[in-house]
């Protein structure tokens, strides 16, 4: 046990040693902290005094160069002024003859004078452009780079959002496929669906709206195909429900099984097939063709895009077996036994199974293709918003860029300065 003064109350209380440990740990991590963080803003101060101090010794050192150069310019001039005085006393006074020679003494020495002037501007104007340069060039460099992971996050973000269409569009063939509502309603876009391949593929066929609502109720459409004897084929009872329909009450798919079914009997058409938007996110519903004959025989509840598929699977099913009921008609009418009847309507619901569970198959296929599509665009949205640190990174650096810190380690830039200085400090004096 420690004993602890309060330093304002001046009690005395004692402490354990994990106490003791816990608040000397505080009180030395406070320091810590503080003298850490005086010591960064020091260093940042001394950076900027040293980044200050650099760039006033290369101005001061500059202009101490331009003004020795001038200095010595001056210099020369006055000196060789006054020899030249001195030198044309003497001379008038001894020999009138060399006048000629001291004149052209004298445009040798002012040419040389000249030359000297011009070579000294020349090279100030030298040093001059070479530090325009060099800020020039580096102006260049920062917007390059400034541009260069501009354009990249422009590019990234631009990718992210075609991935992010491209996995919309997706989870949107997942449920609707090739159908286009475009605007059109559920009964519309079936009807024109049909009409696209009724003279090929249904020439016989008989697909118009239920306009006979005698009985109190009417379905949505009516399919009845006939062979060329007028002996029907098949015969289907359609209801459309669109999402938008019921959405108020909420209602669902099994809501409208009963109404159908009721329909299907009193208009005598063999199938009845629900056409269904409704709850979009059931994995039920959204697998394929669903068989609802548990609960009401001969009906089934499909996605818009499997319209075509459903008429076109019960009415092969349906020619299949023609020949059997046409026996079954020969049959009732000669009152004779109709076991081997059933045999063959058993043989045709068994065949009709194995097709329709080929046909799902291959559309449950189709979707876990698409899942398989998805995942991996999402893997790939996933791994570019990883980069954006990195860009960020990468950002921060080139706004941080200076000429100090691009020639730290660049030898050619080093060189450049350092051939520079040289230059000025071995001019030579003209006297």
């Amino acid at each position: 046990m420690n004993n602890i003064v309060c330093p304002k109350c001046r009690e005395t209380f004692k402490v354990d040693e994990a106490s003791f440990a816990d608040i000397l740990k505080q009180v030395r991590d406070r320091q810590f902290n503080e003298e850490l963080q005086s010591r960064m803003e020091m260093a940042e101060r001394d950076k900027e005094s040293a980044l200050k101090l650099a760039e006033a010794k290369l101005r001061n050192s500059f202009q101490e160069y331009l003004s020795k150069k001038d200095k010595e310019l001056s210099d020369l001039h006055l000196q060789n002024e006054r020899q030249l005085n001195e030198q044309l006393a003497k001379r008038e006074i001894e020999l009138a003859e060399m006048k000629s020679k001291i004149q052209h003494a004298e445009t040798e020495k002012k040419l040389s004078v000249a030359e000297a002037v011009q070579r000294i501007e020349i090279e100030r104007n030298n040093l001059v452009n070479d530090v325009k340069m060099k800020d020039a060039e580096k102006e260049l460099l920062e917007k390059a780079l400034t541009e260069k992971y501009k354009s990249e996050l422009q590019l990234k973000n631009d990718i992210i959002r075609m991935k992010d269409d491209e996995i919309a569009l997706r989870k949107d063939m997942k449920l609707k496929l090739s159908t286009k509502m475009l605007g059109e309603t559920l009964e519309q876009h079936c009807e024109t669906e049909f009409n696209k391949i009724r003279s090929m593929a249904f020439p016989n066929a008989y697909f118009e709206k239920d306009n006979d609502s005698s009985s109190g109720s009417k379905g949505d459409f009516i399919f009845r195909e006939t062979d060329v004897a007028g002996n029907e084929i098949v015969s289907i009872m359609f209801e459309m429900k669109n999402e938008g329909d019921e959405t108020a009450t909420k209602k669902r798919n099994e809501d409208f099984f009963k109404e159908l079914d009721k329909d299907r009997n009193e208009k005598k058409c063999e199938y009845a097939v629900l056409v269904t938007l409704l709850e979009s996110e059931s994995e039920l519903y959204n697998g394929g063709i669903v068989d609802v004959s548990h609960k009401y025989p001969k009906m089934y509840v499909i996605r818009p895009q499997f319209f075509i598929p459903i008429i076109t699977l019960l009415r092969n099913a349906a020619l299949n077996s023609l020949k059997y009921k046409a026996e079954l008609a020969l049959v009732r009418n000669q009152s004779i036994d109709i076991t081997n009847f059933e045999d063959d309507l058993n043989k045709f619901k068994e065949g009709f199974a194995r097709n329709y569970e080929l046909a799902s198959r291959k559309f449950m296929t189709a979707i876990e293709e698409i899942d398989k599509t998805i995942s991996h665009l999402q893997k790939t949205k996933e791994a570019l918003l990883s980069s954006e640190n990195n860009l960020r990174l990468a950002n921060n650096k080139a706004e941080d860029i200076s000429i100090k810190k691009l020639t730290r380690d660049n030898p050619t830039m080093m060189a450049r300065f350092s051939a520079l200085s040289d230059d000025a400090s071995n001019q030579p004096t003209v006297n």
